[in-house]
C-alpha cells in the first residue's frame, strides 16, 4: 500500500529527477528505503504505479513540445508520402532521427526488462550508480567545454540539429540512453552525453533527449498501463492517480526550466548532485 502523502511526494520526484539529469529511477528506488516506508518495489502493483508516473511525464512533455511535435510528425507524413526525405526538409528529417534514436532503446528495454527489474529494489545499487552517472556527466561536459572553445560561433535551431546529426549517430544516442535501464543511470543524463559525444552542444543535447523521451517514456507505459486496471491495483488505483498528477505537473515545470537553463549553463551542477548524494547513500546504507 502507498499512502497519499508518499504518492504525492514520490510523484512528485519522478517527475522532477526523470527530466533533470539525475535518474528518477534511481530516485525511486532509493526514496521509500531512506524514507522507511516499508514498500516492497519488486510488487507488480508498486511498478505499475510507477508507469502511472511515467506516463503523466509523457504526457506533460508532449503538452510542451505540442506545436513542434506537429511540424514532426507533418514532416515525416511528407517524407512518407514522398518516398524520400528531402534534404531541405528539416522536421521531417528530425522525426526520423528521432524514430531511429526510439527503436534501440525499445528493443532494449524489451529484452532486459526482467532481469533489469531484479535490480529494482536495490538502492545500494541505485545510489552506486548514481555515482556513475555523475561521473558521465562530469566527463560529457568536459568534452562539451572542448566542443565550445572550438566552435562558439555556432547557434541552436532544428536546422542545425538535423544536420549536424547522422542515423548513426542517433542509433548510437539511442543505445547510450538504454543504461537508463539500471537505477541510478539517468535517461536525459545519457542521451544528452551521447549527443554532446556526437558533436551537439548542452542546449541541443537537451532538446534532442526532451524529443526523444516523449515517445520511449509514453510507449513504454503505454504497454504497461493496463495493470492500472486490474484487481490487484483496486487499491492502489487511487494513490497511481494523484502520483500520476504530482509527476506530470513537476515534468512540465521541470522542462520549461531545463529548456532555457541548458541555453548558457553546464552539467556540473547536476554531476556534483549525483557523486555527493549517491557516496552519501551508500555510506547511509552500509552503516545502518
Amino acid at each position: 500500500m502507498i499512502s497519499v502523502v508518499q504518492a504525492i511526494i514520490i510523484g512528485l520526484v519522478q517527475g522532477l529527477t526523470e527530466l533533470f539529469p539525475i535518474s528518477s529511477l534511481g530516485h525511486s528506488v532509493i526514496l521509500p528505503v531512506i524514507a522507511g516506508w516499508h514498500i516492497n518495489q519488486n510488487a507488480s502493483n508498486y511498478l505499475t504505479f510507477l508507469v502511472a508516473t511515467h506516463l503523466a511525464t509523457a504526457v506533460a512533455l508532449l503538452i510542451f513540445f505540442w506545436k513542434d511535435w506537429v511540424k514532426i510528425v507533418q514532416g515525416l507524413f511528407r517524407s512518407f508520402m514522398a518516398r524520400r526525405i528531402d534534404p531541405d526538409d528539416t522536421h521531417a528529417k528530425l522525426g526520423w532521427l528521432l524514430v531511429v534514436g526510439t527503436v534501440p532503446a525499445g528493443l532494449l528495454g524489451l529484452l532486459l526488462e526482467k532481469e533489469l527489474t531484479k535490480l529494482f529494489a536495490s538502492a545500494q545499487i541505485a545510489a552506486a550508480f548514481l555515482i556513475v552517472n555523475g561521473i558521465i556527466l562530469f566527463v560529457a561536459e568536459k568534452l562539451h567545454k572542448r566542443q565550445r572553445a572550438e566552435a562558439s560561433d555556432e547557434k541552436h535551431s532544428d536546422k542545425r540539429l538535423s544536420r549536424k546529426l547522422g542515423w548513426w549517430h542517433s542509433v548510437g544516442i539511442g543505445v547510450i540512453q538504454s543504461a537508463a535501464l539500471i537505477p541510478g543511470i539517468s535517461r536525459s543524463g545519457a542521451s544528452m552525453a551521447g549527443g554532446i559525444f556526437f558533436g551537439l552542444n548542452n542546449e541541443d543535447a537537451a532538446r534532442f533527449s526532451f524529443l526523444l523521451a516523449t515517445p520511449i517514456i509514453g510507449a513504454a507505459a503505454l504497454l504497461k498501463i493496463p495493470g492500472l486496471f486490474t484487481p490487484s491495483m483496486a487499491s492502489m488505483r487511487i494513490a497511481a492517480i494523484i502520483g500520476a498528477v504530482g509527476a506530470g505537473i513537476a515534468a512540465y515545470l521541470s522542462v520549461k526550466f531545463l529548456v532555457r537553463y541548458f541555453q548558457t549553463k553546464t552539467l556540473y551542477p547536476f554531476a556534483a548532485y549525483c557523486v555527493v548524494a549517491g557516496a552519501i547513500v551508500s555510506v547511509y546504507l552500509l552503516a545502518r
